[in-house]
């Protein structure tokens, strides 16, 4: 593929992960109602696998050959994303809002470039990061607007974790951007994806061990919300959107493709206005387009 039309292909990707991952929140709110943190995990992620298997066996071109000191960079990679990031992220949602995870996740840009200047000698322009702060500012306007209400805490022990969420995703973007130059996208989608389903799995099996409630194990299956909500968070917001990210990776800088995670809140503004009955303001438009701008920005000012 030219690497004009990659480009494209990978802009449009990174607009579908943020549609994805801006409805998660609502998804990962309904899932937790019927099951444990852990449990959610272990089962995201197998479904996650279960698609990424039959992707495979479908594409019928062969399992990645990923072995001996190949594993190491994906390896630490994966520490980071998926596994700290959605630890976090999950735990995070427990005590916080929806609101004030928004706020902290449009950060994720700041540390990223930071990071990607440190560690990839990536150089961001001045209006480069005036579009970033503008973006950010989107957010935390439409937050503020919407009332975060009084602060206690549980919800700072919510806003702890989400930080720390926020910080794995953005040691991820610098990571995966090497990472992305020595390996294939699917592959290490396939990787990334096993070994969270493996390690979050003998986390929830141990707990329900430990807790003599092991035949409970698979009850959130039982109903109906927990099985789509699963499905989504594990084959679309898991699965599809690791892909898209990795991919995007290998032909943009990983301070631009953060950017892109500061419209997922706004996403998620709208999916309640959607689904969840919620009410549209004016303030979620003006937001809106503060984010849109910041994105767009950034994206088009590339430093020479």
């Amino acid at each position: 593929m030219k690497p004009l039309k990659r480009e494209v292909a990978a802009y449009a990707g990174l607009t579908l992960m943020t549609v994805i991952i801006g409805f998660s929140f609502i998804f990962v709110k309904i899932a937790l109602r019927h099951a444990s943190t852990t449990d959610l995990l272990a089962h995201r992620f197998t479904a996650a696998t279960v698609g990424l298997l039959c992707f495979y066996l479908f594409r019928q071109k062969g399992w990645p050959e990923l072995g001996g000191k190949k594993m190491l960079p994906l390896l630490v990679t994966s520490l980071f994303y998926p596994l700290l990031m959605f630890s976090m992220q999950t735990v995070g949602l427990q005590f916080t809002t929806a609101s004030e995870a928004g706020i902290l996740s449009a950060t994720t840009p700041i540390f990223t470039i930071i990071l990607a200047a440190l560690f990839l000698k990536e150089r961001s322009s001045f209006w480069q990061i005036i579009f970033v702060l503008l973006s950010v500012g989107g957010i935390a306007y439409i937050m503020y607007k919407n009332g975060l209400g009084e602060i206690s805490s549980e919800t700072l022990k919510g806003d702890f974790f989400i930080l720390l969420s926020v910080v794995s995703m953005a040691i991820y973007f610098v990571l995966g951007r090497k990472v992305t130059q020595q390996f294939d996208a699917m592959d290490i989608t396939f990787f990334m994806t096993v070994v969270a389903c493996v390690v979050f799995n003998l986390l929830a099996v141990t707990d329900h061990l430990n807790s003599g409630t092991l035949p409970l194990y698979f009850d959130a299956f039982k109903n109906i919300d927990f099985l789509w909500t699963i499905l989504y968070l594990g084959v679309l917001s898991s699965f599809l959107t690791s892909f898209l990210t990795n991919n995007a990776l290998k032909v943009i800088p990983a301070s631009q493709v953060s950017i892109f995670n500061n419209f997922s809140p706004v996403i998620a503004v709208f999916a309640g206005v959607l689904f969840l009955n919620e009410t549209l303001h004016l303030y979620h438009i003006i937001g809106g387009i503060m984010v849109l701008v910041g994105i767009i920005g950034v994206n088009l000012l590339k430093k020479k």
